[in-house]
């Protein structure tokens, strides 16, 4: 039973990244003015990341409840170290350098945010099949 909640879990994560990615992203930037896209873009990923923090975290206590230490466990212990990382670390810094308009800083953390969105992803596809 812990182990389909733990399927379920993860497919929910990736469904949520999804969504965000490729539907909400898309829906605020080409239908909101910039300011108004930054209010809500800073508001809603602080909420993205938590979500996701706290759906991962209980997948990695459930398989430390079930001891399954092998390639899965590592993964997702990467994603929650990188949801964590992406909201408490990285994201108050691509806010700084947007705020200070430090555009080459800013692309570049941005970049970065991207490309550990994407890793995530991919390892979520790899737990799931």
């Amino acid at each position: 039973m812990f182990e389909q909640i733990s399927i379920y879990l993860t497919a929910m994560i990736l469904g949520i990244m999804l969504f965000f990615s490729f539907v909400i992203a898309p829906v605020v930037f080409t239908t909101l003015d910039e300011e108004n896209a930054r209010k809500f873009i800073r508001r809603i990923f602080p909420f993205y990341y938590n979500v996701n923090l706290g759906l991962s975290l209980i997948v990695l206590l459930t398989f430390l409840f079930l001891s399954k230490l092998g390639i899965d466990f590592y993964l997702i212990l990467v994603i929650t170290l990188l949801f964590a990382t992406s909201n408490y670390l990285l994201m108050p810094l691509i806010n700084k350098y947007r705020d200070e308009r430090q555009d080459k800083k800013f692309k570049y953390s941005h970049f970065i945010s991207v490309v550990i969105n994407f890793v995530q992803m991919l390892f979520l596809v790899i737990m799931l099949i």
